[in-house]
C-alpha cells in the first residue's frame, strides 16, 4: 500500500460523507486507503462510511477510538495504516483528482520526512467579517487556513496544518505519535499536537516541506467567523501553550523559536514576567488602533490579550496543583 488517509471524526455525519464523496473522485498511479477513525460519534458516523464502502474505488475502513480526542483518534489510524506515507485530513474538505500524485511528488522532489500544503476556505456563508484578513496571517490558523506563499520552503518557525499533512511510515515510527494532552478534544479548542509533533520531529533529525501546489479547500462554518469564536479560541491558544511550556520549557509566544530555562526567567504567578510587559503593549496597541479606526489590527491584538488570559488560567492551575502534591508529600 502506498498512501494511507486517516481522518479523525466525531458526530459531523454529514459533513464526512461529502469529504469521502470528494476522496473517491482520486485518482494516484499507486495502491490507496482511506481509514476513518469515529472518536465516539452520538451519530450514524459508522453508517455513512459502511454505505461509502460499498462503491468507494479503494479499501475504506471503519475504526472506532474510545480515548476522546483529535490526537487519540488519528494515533488509532496510524496503528491501523499500512500505507508507506501517512497522510492526515479532516472530515470536511474537499480534495483534487491528483492529491496524492502532488503528495507523492512533493516528497520525492524535496529532502524530507514529512510535508504539509496550502489550505483554501471553502465558506459556507458568503459573508465573510470585514475584520477578517484576505491573505494569510495569524488569524487564517484559528479556522485552519494556510497559505505560505507560492514557493516550497523547509518548515521553520511556522508548522503545517494537520487537515493538510503527509508523514513518511518511518517518520512516524521514529518521532511516535501526536500528543493527546495538547491535542483537540470535545469541549475544548485545544491544538498544539502538530506543532509539538513537528518540534518532536526537528529534534531527531527530521525535516519537513511546505509544497504549495498540494492543496485542499477547507468548509469554514459560519458560526466560526465570529468574534466570540476567535476569543475563545486564542484563550484556548494560552491554555495548550502553557502545557507545552510546563512539559518543555518552550517559549511561550515563539516555541518554535526558543526554549526559556524556568530557573533563569523570573515570573509571576507562574508566568514568566516579560510577557506582562508584552501583555500592556498588546493593551495599548489595541486601544491606539481602535482610536485610529483600524479595527482588525485592534481585534487582533486583542486575540493576544485571550491567549495572556489562558496561559495565566492554566499556569494558575499548575502551580495549585503543584503545592497539593508537595503538601501531599
Amino acid at each position: 500500500m502506498k498512501f494511507s488517509i486517516v481522518i479523525a471524526t466525531y458526530k459531523r455525519a454529514p459533513l464526512l460523507k461529502d469529504t469521502l464523496a470528494s476522496l473517491a473522485q482520486l485518482q494516484p498511479h499507486e495502491p490507496w486507503e482511506v481509514i476513518v477513525v469515529d472518536n465516539n460519534s452520538p451519530d450514524d458516523t459508522r453508517a455513512v462510511v459502511e454505505a461509502a464502502a460499498a462503491t468507494f474505488p479503494a479499501p475504506l475502513r471503519y475504526a472506532f477510538e474510545r480515548e476522546q480526542g483529535r490526537s487519540a483518534a488519528l494515533n488509532c489510524g496510524f496503528a491501523l495504516a499500512t500505507g508507506e506515507i501517512i497522510v492526515t485530513t479532516d472530515d470536511d474538505v474537499r480534495v483534487e483528482p491528483d492529491w496524492l500524485t502532488r503528495i507523492e511528488r512533493g516528497l520525492a522532489d524535496h529532502p524530507c520526512d514529512y510535508i504539509g500544503g496550502r489550505v483554501t476556505p471553502l465558506w459556507e456563508s458568503p459573508r465573510v467579517p470585514r475584520w477578517f484578513p484576505p491573505t494569510t496571517g495569524l488569524l487564517w490558523a484559528v479556522v485552519a487556513l494556510l497559505d505560505y506563499g507560492p514557493t516550497a520552503v523547509p518548515f521553520g518557525n511556522r508548522p503545517p496544518l494537520g487537515v493538510n499533512m503527509a508523514i513518511r511510515r518511518g517518520a512516524l515510527e521514529r518521532v511516535g505519535g501526536f500528543d493527546p494532552r495538547v491535542g483537540r478534544k470535545a469541549g475544548t479548542l485545544l491544538g498544539q499536537e502538530v506543532r509539538e509533533w513537528c518540534m518532536r520531529a526537528r529534534a531527531a533529525g527530521l525535516a519537513g516541506y511546505y509544497v504549495p501546489d498540494v492543496v485542499v479547500r477547507h468548509l469554514i462554518p459560519r458560526d466560526r467567523l465570529t468574534k466570540r469564536y476567535f476569543r475563545r479560541w486564542f484563550y484556548w491558544r494560552g491554555i495548550s501553550r502553557a502545557m507545552l511550556y510546563a512539559q518543555s520549557g518552550l517559549d511561550m509566544e515563539k516555541p518554535e523559536v526558543r526554549a526559556l530555562d524556568a530557573r533563569l526567567v523570573p515570573h509571576v504567578a507562574g508566568v514568566p514576567r516579560y510577557l506582562f510587559r508584552t501583555a500592556v503593549g498588546a493593551l495599548k496597541d489595541s486601544v491606539r488602533a481602535r482610536l485610529r479606526r483600524d479595527y482588525s489590527t485592534a481585534f487582533e491584538r486583542e486575540l493576544w490579550l485571550w491567549m495572556f488570559a489562558g496561559i495565566i488560567r492554566q499556569r494558575w492551575k499548575d502551580r495549585t496543583i503543584a503545592t497539593r502534591l508537595t503538601e501531599a508529600a
